[in-house]
Parts: C-alpha cells; sequence; structure tokens
C-alpha cells in the first residue's frame, strides 16, 4: 500500500482540512514540523517518515482559479513526486500543470466539467497521467452533475472508467481530519468487482495503522492521510510495515 502524505493549500501554505469546511480551515500545526510552508513540510514528510510522493489539494485553485504552481515547481525540482488537483477544468489547465514537473493531474468530479471532456484528457496527455477524483461529501457526489449519468457515485466512477481512466481516487471530505474511520472502503470494493485491475486510492478519516491494514486487505492501493501523520498516530515504522503489505503499490 501507498501512503500518500496531504498538503492542502489555502493562500499559498499548508492547512488542516477539516470535515470539508474550508472557510475554517487554518494552518497546520504538525509534530513533524513548525512550519506551515509547503517545502517545510514536505521536506519533513521526506526526511522524517520517508515519503516522497505527495498529493496536493491546491485549494486556491479549486475554489478561486489561482494556482500554485510555483510551489508544484519548486517541490518537483526537490524530487517530489507529485498528484495534483488544481480544480482542472479543461485539457489546457492540466497541461500547465504538468509543466511544472508534477507526475499526475487530478480531474476532481468538484470541477471537471464532465465525462467526454474526461475522455478528451486521457487522450491529450496520456491516461497514465491522469487520476479521476471521485469527489464526496457525506457519501454525495459533488460538482455539477447534469452531464454524468446521474448523482449514484458509484455510476459516475464506472462512467469515468468508462471513458479511459485506469486509476480513481474516493475521497469523502466531511471525513478528513475528524478522526472518524474511513467511510469509502465498500465504495472503492464494488469499483474493484466491476474493474479488478483498476488502481485505486481513497481518504478522509484515517486514524491509525489499523485503518491502512483494512484498506490493504480490501485491495486498495493507497491511502491519503495528513492528520494522522501530523499529529503522530502513524510513525515511519507503521509506514514502513504497510508499504510492504496489502495490493502492490
Amino acid at each position: 500500500m501507498d501512503i500518500l502524505p496531504v498538503l492542502d493549500l489555502l493562500n499559498g501554505v499548508v492547512v488542516r482540512g477539516v470535515a470539508g469546511k474550508r472557510e475554517e480551515y487554518r494552518p497546520i500545526v504538525s509534530q513533524l514540523v513548525d512550519s506551515a510552508d509547503a517545502f517545510s513540510v514536505a521536506r519533513a514528510f521526506r526526511d522524517q517518515l520517508g515519503l516522497t510522493r505527495l498529493y496536493i489539494a491546491d485549494l486556491d485553485a479549486i475554489l478561486h482559479q489561482r494556482p500554485n504552481r510555483e510551489v508544484y515547481a519548486m517541490l518537483a525540482k526537490e524530487g517530489f513526486e507529485l498528484l495534483v488537483d488544481a480544480g482542472l477544468r479543461n485539457v489546457e489547465s492540466a497541461e500547465s500543470v504538468l509543466a511544472t514537473g508534477a507526475t499526475r493531474v487530478i480531474a476532481g468530479l468538484e470541477t471537471w466539467p464532465g465525462p467526454d471532456e474526461l475522455a478528451g484528457l486521457c487522450r491529450a496527455v496520456g491516461a497514465e497521467r491522469v487520476i479521476f477524483s471521485l469527489d464526496l461529501k457525506h457519501g454525495l457526489s459533488l460538482g455539477d452533475l447534469k452531464r454524468w449519468p446521474g448523482p449514484d457515485p458509484l455510476s459516475i466512477g464506472l462512467c469515468a472508467l468508462e471513458r479511459g481512466i485506469e486509476e480513481i481516487i474516493v475521497l469523502d471530505l466531511a471525513e478528513v481530519g475528524i478522526g472518524g474511520g474511513v467511510t469509502t472502503t465498500a465504495l472503492c470494493r464494488r469499483l474493484l468487482d466491476f474493474f479488478p485491475s483498476l488502481r485505486v486510492i481513497t481518504g478522509g478519516g484515517v486514524r491509525n495503522v489499523a485503518d491502512l491494514e483494512t484498506l490493504a486487505a480490501a485491495r486498495i492501493n493507497g491511502a491519503l492521510v495528513a492528520s494522522a501523520l501530523h499529529d503522530g498516530r502513524l510513525t515511519r515504522a507503521d509506514i514502513q510495515r504497510c508499504s510492504r503489505t496489502g495490493h502492490p503499490a
């Protein structure tokens, strides 16, 4: 299993996401680092936990269409592998993110216009460089859903896979940062039942190593984690143990 530390960027610094209430997000307070600067946090993940593959949720881009491209470029130059959600709305915005050195772009349901455009994105930049994020809140699909096959998350996920997506994130924002456990496992399993070769990442609510072991047993490839890392509930030893178990990353 792949443990993916999350950098939520807002006003150019790393904030702590809690339950998707973005108006209440504040700069992180962490046991790993005494700064909310993106590079300082990323370096702490690398130096203290051995993690170099990062998930960036750029809230400046998602909410205000002001992507922190200079941050992506700086982290890429330092050797970090970046999965970036920059509130993509078209192919051009995806290409501009990839041009900074990001490894993959995330087309999130919250901002991406529809399935046909998703197929076009896969053709334009390569399906191997695109991850679709099935964005949920309290189990309900987010975004403008009029071009999707209804609001059902499973139907939306399957539609994305039929358009060429090979890797998917299932993320419930309501569970982020509250330590209540992961609620998306059943949906991930259903997607894997339809597409066994699918790569699945999930997040929102990871508390400890037991949660990661449960996800690995469900054949989930990766977990998005932030609060449990900053609070010390997941250690380097835990990460190394989970990285050697479960569905191959």
